[in-house]
């Protein structure tokens, strides 16, 4: 090979990595378009929600984070991301007076979200709210 071929053949493989760089696709998207929907929640013994920081992060895109995470976002769904509209649940609860106050904040598919709800005892909390604020047990 003469040296100008030896340039010419540089020059071609230049130009075909070029184009090949500006043909390659974009980068591969999860395909979620909807945005990111989270609730930290948290359950306090009595009237006041808890001041302390902590609680549970429950994820719905793809559900994780909460020990009941596919069930709790399943229900939230249905309900369009409103605690208040998830369907109570059709249970006997003891006629006992032990308030607990169930605590809940973030987006739900980019809306904020923010609520705050006392009930008589944790059988109510479970009968009204669901798989959302079954934070303990199995």
């Amino acid at each position: 090979m003469t040296h100008t071929s030896v340039k010419a053949v540089r020059a071609g493989l230049l130009a075909a990595l070029v184009l090949l760089a500006c043909a390659a696709p974009a980068r591969a998207t999860t395909g979620h378009l909807a945005p990111d929907s989270y609730l930290l929640l948290t359950v306090s013994q009595g009237e006041t929600p808890s001041t302390a920081q902590g609680g549970t992060l429950l994820r719905c895109d793809p559900p994780r984070g909460h020990r009941h995470a596919a069930d709790a976002c399943a229900e939230l769904a249905a309900a369009d991301g409103r605690i208040t509209a998830i369907p109570a649940k059709d249970v006997f609860c003891p006629m006992l007076y032990a308030p607990v106050t169930a605590h809940a904040r973030g987006t739900w598919r980019g809306q904020p979200v923010e609520y705050t709800e006392t009930f008589p005892n944790s059988c109510m909390l479970a009968a009204r709210t669901g798989s959302v604020f079954a934070l303990d047990g199995p």
